[in-house]
Formats: C-alpha cells, sequence, structure tokens
C-alpha cells in the first residue's frame, strides 16, 4: 500500500472542456466556466482538510454521511442524510447517499474491500457546492459535487458512475497513489473510470454485452450533442458538439496524445487503457466484475506497481495477474494479453 500523504483534488470534468465553454460568445457561460475553473485551482490548496466522521470497523456495512453545501463553498456544510435514515426526498442528497452504497457494495461484494481504504472508513459527500458550479470531485477525503448549470450540464450526482469514478480515487489514493500526470495520470483517470463502469453494470446487475460502457451519461443536458463524457468502448465518439468541440480521446498508441495540458493528457490518453479493459471484457463475456475486473483490481493494490508507472508497465502487471489467479494458459490471460496489443500497448 502506497498512500498518497498529499492527494490533489481529482476534478471530474476535465479543464479543456470548461476552458472551451469560456471560450464562448455567450457571457453567461463564460461566467460560469470561469468560476468553476477558479473554483478549481482554489481547491488544490485546501485539498483533504474535512474532517472524517468516524468509521465502522463491521466489515461489509458501509457509513455514509451526506451534506449539503447550501450553494455556498465551506466544507463539508450541514449534514442532511447518514447511514440508515430514509430517502430525504432532495434528489442530489439521495443519489449521493445510494451511489455512496453501490460503490462500497461493489468493492465488499466482490473484492471483499471494506471501504476505500480497507479499513472502514466513512464515506461522506456535500451536494450543492457552489451556485451553478460545474464538476465534482474527491478532495482526498470526500465527494464533493455541484449541481451544474441546468443548461449544458445536469446535477453532477445524476450518474452513478460519475460518483464511483470520483471515489475510486480514494482507492487509488490509498493502494497505488499513482502520480497523477502522463502516462501514471492516465492510468489513475482510467482506473477510476474501469470501477465506476464496474459499480454501475453491478448495481443494474448488466453483463459485458448489455452494458454502455459510457462515462457520465445523463450528465450533459439536451442541449449538448453528446452521450456521455467517455466511452469505453470507443474513445473519441462521446460527444461532437459545436460548443464542447468533439471528444479528443484516442484508443490506441498511434492517436497518443502529446501535450502539456490537463496534467500531460490524465482525461485524454486515458481512452487507451479504458479500450483494453473493455476488450478484455468483452472476449471474456459474461459479467465484468468477474474476470477482467479482479485482474484490474489486483493490479491495482499490488506493490509491484509503481507510482509512476507507464502503460505498458501496467499492462505487464495484469498479464501476471492474470496469469496468477486465472492459470497461464487459460481465457483471461489471453484475452488481456491480446486487449493490450490491440490498443498497441504491448507488440
Amino acid at each position: 500500500m502506497k498512500t498518497d500523504q498529499q492527494p490533489a483534488i481529482r476534478p471530474f470534468l476535465p479543464p479543456y472542456l470548461l476552458e472551451r465553454i469560456a471560450g464562448s460568445s455567450d457571457a453567461r457561460r463564460r461566467d460560469r466556466a470561469y468560476r468553476t475553473l477558479h473554483d478549481d485551482r482554489g481547491l488544490r490548496a485546501r485539498a483533504g482538510t474535512a474532517e472524517l466522521p468516524e468509521g465502522n470497523s463491521r466489515r461489509g456495512e458501509p457509513v455514509r454521511h451526506v451534506h449539503s453545501a447550501g450553494h455556498a463553498r465551506e466544507l463539508p456544510g450541514e449534514r442532511v442524510r447518514s447511514e440508515g435514515q430514509p430517502a430525504s426526498g432532495d434528489p442530489a442528497v439521495d443519489e449521493a447517499y445510494e451511489g455512496l452504497g453501490a460503490t462500497y457494495r461493489l468493492y465488499w461484494d466482490v473484492f471483499q474491500r471494506h471501504s476505500l481504504d480497507d479499513r472502514g472508513m466513512a464515506l461522506l459527500a456535500t451536494v450543492h457546492y457552489g451556485r451553478e458550479y460545474e464538476n465534482a470531485f474527491w478532495d482526498g477525503r470526500q465527494m464533493v459535487f455541484g449541481d451544474g448549470d441546468g443548461e449544458l450540464f445536469n446535477r453532477f450526482t445524476i450518474a452513478l458512475d460519475i460518483i464511483a469514478h470520483e471515489l475510486t480515487h480514494g482507492v487509488i489514493q490509498h493502494e497505488a497513489a499513482l502520480v497523477y500526470a502522463d502516462q501514471a495520470g492516465a492510468l489513475n483517470e482510467s482506473l477510476a473510470d474501469v470501477f465506476g463502469s464496474l459499480v454501475k453494470q453491478h448495481r443494474r446487475g448488466q453483463d459485458v454485452e448489455s452494458a454502455d460502457w459510457l462515462i457520465g451519461a445523463g450528465l450533459f443536458t439536451e442541449r449538448v450533442e453528446g452521450r456521455a463524457l467517455r466511452s469505453m468502448s470507443a474513445p473519441g465518439t462521446a460527444y461532437d458538439d459545436p460548443l464542447l468541440g468533439r471528444d479528443p480521446q484516442p484508443g490506441h498508441m498511434r492517436d497518443f496524445v502529446e501535450t502539456r495540458d490537463d496534467n500531460g493528457g490524465v482525461h485524454i490518453n486515458s481512452g487507451i487503457p479504458n479500450r483494453a479493459f473493455h476488450l478484455a471484457a468483452m472476449a471474456l463475456g459474461g459479467n465484468a466484475w468477474e474476470a477482467a475486473g479482479p485482474v484490474w483490481y489486483d493490479t491495482l493494490v499490488d506493490e509491484r506497481l509503481a507510482r509512476d508507472s507507464d502503460f505498458v508497465a501496467f499492462a505487464e502487471l495484469t498479464l501476471d495477474n492474470a496469469e496468477r489467479r486465472f492459470g497461464a494458459d487459460g481465457q483471461v490471460a489471453r484475452a488481456v494479453r491480446e486487449a493490450w496489443r490491440e490498443v498497441g500497448v504491448l507488440s
């Protein structure tokens, strides 16, 4: 376990998307995007400052607390629903509560992991953060959700995989502590997408054929020409909108994006390992959390996974873990090897 002692915030929306909106001719859109970007940059200095409530030593039982910031920017805000309490009637509060629970269930039911730190830490979320705040983030200790603007973005609790994606950054923080830059950062983002998608599939009881393999479906309003923020099955096809531009994710190493923006393209190049997981899961069939998922989880918690691992190092570890868990000559190892070859990571 390589716990990150200085976690930074992990925003869901990449900065390049907000920067596109900030270049809009519409003054209100520009203002909202600039305010969100400003908030995101300012939060980096105060990441992980919320005091955590006591967790639960009883394995298999989560502790959830949902707060409301009341459109202010103070965390965690007023507590409005805690473990075992009935629905509040506030969609953002109840979606956050259910999302925390669904994420806990996937990690416990499939991997016997007791919360994000595997020691039963409480799951803390704050909704209604800021006014028309266009993002969600993990700050090192808790989840924070904006309400969106109602024009381009719905509330950020609307998609279960957004909640699970951000909480998975907490698991990564407590395990691999992958550096949030370049290929290691893209792996960080990809792992959050992989387990975000697995939480959604597990909650819905979907196999690989019925899953949509989209990240953030429902986040865009009807005014945006797009299905979701990312597609794991076909990176680069999630949206193509006059204002937001076209989904920039590559799905193969030949299209790898060299950039200094977005911490070296962490939200962009994550499409390559995302597609590798999708290919492996589809080749194996059935439920993705039963074969491909355990291989990726074993790799996430593998002590050999260095903080600055690149795609090749991660791919080789997944292959080794597939062989350890399922056998060197089995279907799983073959599927994992072929998936990484198909995206150009392994030759």
